[in-house]
């Protein structure tokens, strides 16, 4: 399954020249994952609910184009790999056809008190709708 998600690149998103700062990119994904899951038929907010939580366990940019104030980016995630303990989603960052950027975020489904959960085991619901969303890279 890939999710897409429209972004306008906002002034306070960008530097002295107009360039979207790196620092915004892992915000970003964070919204184009929650976006991915909705339509994966499970929100954050749902997982909440249950007592999951999916902290980043690791986070990668790739820069190859800037993005600047005014353009309208769209992020498309993916998740590629889901163990019963950690998922991985790949981004790209696109204005029109050009690949701004791509990145990953490795995360590990966890309980409130943050210690890793078997998401097989403790929430099925939760990794049949992962497992079926899973696109291969």
């Amino acid at each position: 399954m890939r999710s897409y998600t429209e972004i306008e690149v906002r002034y306070a998103e960008t530097d002295q020249m107009g360039i979207v700062h790196h620092s915004v990119y892992p915000i970003w994904f964070e919204a184009a994952r929650t976006h991915f899951s909705r339509e994966m038929g499970v929100s954050y907010k749902e997982m909440e609910n249950m007592g999951l939580m999916l902290p980043v366990r690791e986070l990668s940019v790739k820069y190859l184009e800037p993005a600047k104030y005014g353009d309208t980016v769209t992020i498309e995630t993916r998740a590629v790999r889901l163990t019963p303990s950690r998922i991985l989603f790949h981004y790209r960052v696109l204005c029109g056809v050009r690949t701004l950027a791509e990145g990953e975020t490795l995360h590990a489904w966890v309980g409130q008190d943050l210690r890793p959960v078997n998401l097989r085991k403790g929430f099925p619901k939760v990794y049949e709708a992962a497992f079926k969303a899973i696109e291969e890279p």
